[in-house]
């Protein structure tokens, strides 16, 4: 769809009052976002690619936080909803957070799924999470890279493959089970854009907080985070929650960064919850 000065790549579906999904990265998709399709019968679904993400297209140096944020109203504006809920997954929820505060009147709802308030938790503490735990140096040094934009854009799928089981509860064996898993169930559509994480390690995140303002957030909010998340950790989950006005807290045990993928049936049932719908029974549900 044309939005504004880009092409954003959107796929719709499903029935009922409309509720956007806003992916992480930078340098993701909305495949990432796939197991969310489960609210297909109860809510209509927006999935889109951020400029300069996916499928998306835009300048590189185009992606702020002003360009992000009007996209998201203009193709809330294009579709002809006068409100709609708001999920941001890791950065799709800075995004969302960033919506929130400059669209208030626009959000029924809004969703924060492992995310954060300040660049911090990301572009330090990570790594520093990383050697507690017992990393090697070497994969501790690769995370802190990632996340300040400290790579080349051919160098992005090998550092993942040598750190992606840090975002999982899973380990080893289990940990590339799952992520195959994941590609059969729409995964392998994926379209990676390194120049998107690189821009946002070394501009877009240098700095950014909005832990000041989150008391200005009007919309009722669910805070969501795995507990063993190492990007953004169940402590920060709580401080956004404590922030942010009448918000509520779900930890997710035994789940890293991508809850949604690895306890999948908790997730859901907890945003249906959230949003006043029908959460389906084990019989329901087969």
């Amino acid at each position: 769809m044309r939005i504004r000065d880009v092409s954003l790549h959107v796929e719709i579906s499903g029935d009922g009052e409309p509720l956007v999904l806003m992916h992480g990265g930078p340098g993701a998709d909305m495949y990432t976002m796939q197991p969310f399709r489960k609210l297909a019968d109860q809510r209509q679904l927006i999935f889109y690619d951020h400029r300069c993400n996916g499928r998306s297209t835009g300048a590189q140096d185009s992606m702020t936080w002003d360009n992000l944020t009007a996209d998201a109203d203009a193709l809330r504006e294009e579709l002809g909803f006068e409100r709609w809920a708001v999920l941001g997954h890791s950065f799709g929820g800075y995004v969302a957070l960033e919506y929130a505060l400059r669209f208030p009147e626009r959000l029924s709802h809004l969703i924060l799924l492992d995310s954060a308030g300040d660049s911090f938790w990301c572009r330090q503490n990570a790594a520093a999470i990383m050697d507690r735990r017992g990393f090697g140096p070497e994969k501790v040094e690769l995370v802190h890279r990632w996340f300040n934009g400290e790579f080349e854009p051919n160098e992005m799928l090998p550092i993942f493959l040598r750190i992606g089981e840090a975002y999982s509860y899973r380990t080893g064996l289990s940990f590339f089970w799952q992520t195959a898993l994941e590609a059969m169930h729409g995964g392998w559509r994926s379209k990676l854009r390194p120049e998107a994480l690189i821009f946002a390690g070394q501009h877009l995140l240098d700095g950014w907080s909005v832990m000041d303002r989150l008391g200005e957030i009007t919309a009722p909010t669910l805070v969501m985070g795995g507990r063993e998340d190492f990007v953004n950790p169940p402590e920060h989950q709580a401080q956004l929650a404590a922030g942010i006005p009448g918000a509520r807290l779900h930890i997710v045990e035994r789940a890293g960064h991508n809850p949604h993928s690895e306890q999948t049936d908790e997730v859901m049932s907890a945003v249906l919850e959230f949003l006043g719908l029908q959460v389906p029974t084990a019989a329901s549900t087969g």
